[in-house]
């Protein structure tokens, strides 16, 4: 029976090399920006509980915003990637042009809404159980960091229209330097700022606000003038700022594609920060102690995710080729082993865990809520490995319903009501109603193991061909019979699987498949000589990896 599991479970060495060959540089990158998180908040922590709980809250209304933006941004990406495999470098132009108008407006709305609501949002969070008029003064806080921040809003939103569109020409390691450097700046200001070291003058609350936003600058800064020095590489560019149109048609194929994928982003992240709100009706101590968790849960938690995003990207490339054993045993493999991974890292967080609250200048009840909700994102750790796993197999093989229904479908119709209904309506404390909220995560890994587990996910390229054309069994996706059309319309669904787990991966494939919507080359073929590149780690001309390759 071991040696049957060790078959079916367990990978050689070989395996894990190539695994970890995709995830490391992901890993990596995550882990940096991060980590520059934890020290943002752990400076502010230091100024008192009600600056880092207004600071906390203003955080958490920008990632909803944040989320916004890169689900505006997404939807013409999915067609600027293939403009630019196509050389149309005016449709490329086009789809930068919708990235600009759309992103300044959610910016523009988001400003409105903050100057003429952000008291009333920030005091969403806000509950005085003590009496003791410590919200008013983190409401003064939290209103000083967010009118800053608002200043912010518009160069992220450029950037973010800038740096998808470089990205979609093969150009990752650019957009990566400017995120590094700006992150790094982040860190040096606050320190400046926050303390007042040498010439700078103590800011405290505004000066964490006054360093991300310089930040912002500084990022957009260097992303705008590389593009505008790099023309040739970025042919986007030509004509994109002598006129304000868009054809109707394109225009119209956007939105129907994009506002989707904007709900979507809108509406997960808008559940989130609902079910912060719920715990926060439990006290300032509450939006506290989560506020330290989160940031140091977070720093755990990038182990999985990019695991489970290295899924799609295998999982899906060995479906395209249609080899779907290969598909399922990798599969099988991955899991385990991103679980495995996770159980380890979960034992640390239980161990270190408690160390990290007391680097803060708060109260000790706030250091042990923080404590201990550390300690129940350690024990759910595994299970959203798992669910975050079966997620991203799920995804690759074409369930992309499943985005909707694991994101935003079950936060609405599951975790909100309890967290409700738990924190208003019972009388159980605050981190118990926290351990059932997050304990939600084992019907996720019951309906993931069951999909996985029935093969719905393994369809290859065929079989998505045949459901294209109303179920009528062709037998073949060969180029001598399909149409351009067909071509493009599988090559679109393919890139989409992989389009938000593999940074920059999106236009090189775009590339790669153009031979075959043109009829060139065969799709098997190209699928295989990627599977050799990519997946199985060929020694080849021209091998690169996935991440940062261009």
């Amino acid at each position: 029976m071991l040696t049957r599991f060790k078959e079916k479970y367990i990978g050689d060495a070989a395996f894990y090399k190539r695994y970890l060959y995709l995830a490391l540089p992901m890993i990596l990158q995550n882990a940096i920006t991060n980590l520059v998180s934890f020290l943002d908040n752990i400076m502010v922590g230091q100024l008192g509980t009600e600056q880092m709980s207004g600071v906390a809250i203003v955080n958490q209304l920008i990632f909803v915003y944040n989320l916004a933006i890169f689900g505006a941004a997404s939807a013409a990406s999915i067609f600027g990637a293939q403009y630019y495999g196509k050389g149309n470098h005016k449709g490329h132009m086009y789809s930068f042009r919708f990235k600009l108008y759309a992103t300044l407006l959610v910016t523009g709305l988001t400003i409105l809404l903050f100057v003429t609501k952000g008291a009333d949002l920030i005091s969403l969070y806000l509950t005085d159980t003590a009496g003791s008029g410590a919200t008013e003064v983190a409401l003064q806080y939290g209103l000083e960091y967010l009118g800053i921040m608002m200043v912010g809003l518009i160069p992220f939103a450029v950037n973010q229209s800038y740096a998808t569109n470089i990205k979609e020409t093969g150009q990752t390691l650019v957009p990566m330097i400017a995120s590094f450097v700006a992150v790094g700046s982040n860190a040096v200001l606050d320190y400046l700022f926050i303390f007042g070291i040498g010439p700078f003058p103590k800011l405290g609350v505004i000066g964490a606000a006054l360093a991300t936003v310089i930040a912002r600058y500084i990022e957009a800064f260097i992303i705008i003038i590389w593009a505008h020095s790099h023309k040739e590489k970025n042919r986007y560019l030509e004509g994109a700022y002598t006129g304000f149109g868009m054809p109707k048609g394109e225009l119209k194929a956007i939105i129907i594609k994009g506002f989707p994928l904007m709900f979507n982003e809108v509406l997960w992240a808008a559940g989130m920060t609902t079910v912060t709100q719920c715990y926060s009706i439990r006290g300032l101590e509450v939006v506290a102690g989560l506020n330290i968790a989160t940031t140091i849960t977070n720093l755990f938690n990038i182990i999985y995710i990019q695991l489970g995003a290295c899924i799609s990207i295998v999982v899906g490339q060995y479906l395209g080729a249609g080899e779907l054993k290969k598909a399922k045993d990798a599969d099988n493999k991955m899991i385990v082993f991103s679980v495995f991974c996770c159980a380890l890292v979960a034992g640390v967080m239980l161990v270190i865990g408690r160390f990290f609250p007391q680097i803060y200048n708060t109260s000790e009840q706030i250091k042990e809520l923080a404590t201990s909700f550390i300690a129940v994102s350690a024990i759910i750790m595994p299970f959203c490995s798992f669910s975050h796993a079966s997620y991203f197999t799920l995804r690759s093989g074409g369930k992309t319903l499943v985005t909707f229904l694991f994101d935003s479908v079950f936060t609405w119709v599951v975790v909100v009501p309890i967290a409700f209904v738990l924190a208003h309506y019972t009388g159980l404390g605050i981190v118990s109603v926290y351990f059932f909220v997050q304990a939600t995560e084992l019907i996720k890994v019951a309906i993931g193991y069951f999909m996985v587990r029935s093969n719905v996910w393994l369809m290859e390229i065929t079989d998505r061909l045949t459901i294209m054309r109303g179920g009528k069994s062709m037998g073949v996706y060969n180029t001598a019979e399909t149409t351009k059309e067909e071509r493009e319309a599988i090559v679109k669904e393919s890139l989409g699987n992989i389009e938000a787990s593999c940074d920059g991966c999106m236009s090189g494939l775009a590339e790669m498949y153009q031979d075959y919507i043109d009829g060139k080359r065969e799709l098997r073929e190209i699928n295989m000589e990627f599977n050799a590149r990519y997946v199985k780690g060929e020694d080849m001309p021209g091998r690169e990896r996935c991440v940062y390759g261009k």
